[in-house]
């Protein structure tokens, strides 16, 4: 299936499983008409293999733009969490030489055992993208990329499923971290 394709049935699926209209307040405590629980797709088997295809194409291409090879790809759990390990998932399907790594970023460092922030197949010196489901102000996004590379980490970009299109992009974009969304929330309506 060619991406495009993929794509399509991802937006679809995306709006028929995670996107809501009604009265919501977000996490940054907005009101909104609008939400997007991107959970329900990229938990879904058929939403995380599309996640997987059309995010790491994306990340792929972003890669080669910005001449770089990443070692990882995570984000602050639990929204980056599924997007992160489905496109690991599919870096492995597809034979990539050096495959994508998936790391998860805990709110904060683990208060027992080795008190890592960051879970998974990351060291420092690593290049990698920083993951996020929706970004809307692009604090948890700025929150993951601080604690990265607090730990060492250089963030090359950002990658996400769904930009809200509310001042996240931007807000990252002014700290020097170019994003690359699948979607808008213009998109969906």
């Amino acid at each position: 299936m060619s991406t495009v394709s993929s794509r399509s049935e991802l937006l679809a699926l995306l709006s028929e499983r995670s996107v809501r209209l009604g009265e919501f307040t977000l996490q940054s405590g907005a009101k909104s008409n609008f939400y997007v629980d991107c959970r329900q797709t990229a938990l879904h088997a058929r939403g995380a293999a599309l996640i997987g295809e059309v995010l790491h194409s994306l990340l792929r291409a972003k890669e080669a733009e910005l001449g770089l090879q990443l070692q990882g790809v995570g984000g602050l759990t639990m929204g980056a969490d599924p997007i992160a390990l489905a496109i690991a998932i599919r870096s492995s399907l597809a034979g990539d030489p050096k495959p994508i790594h998936a790391f998860c970023v805990r709110k904060e460092p683990k208060g027992h055992g080795m008190g890592r922030q960051i879970e998974g197949p990351f060291a420092q010196g690593d290049v990698v993208a920083v993951a996020d489901d929706v970004i809307t102000t692009g604090g948890s996004t700025l929150k993951a990329i601080e604690a990265v590379e607090r730990e060492g980490g250089r963030v090359a970009f950002v990658v996400c499923l769904v930009n809200r299109e509310e001042g996240g992009q931007e807000a990252i974009e002014a700290r020097g971290y170019p994003v690359v969304s699948a979607f808008r929330k213009s998109e969906f309506l």
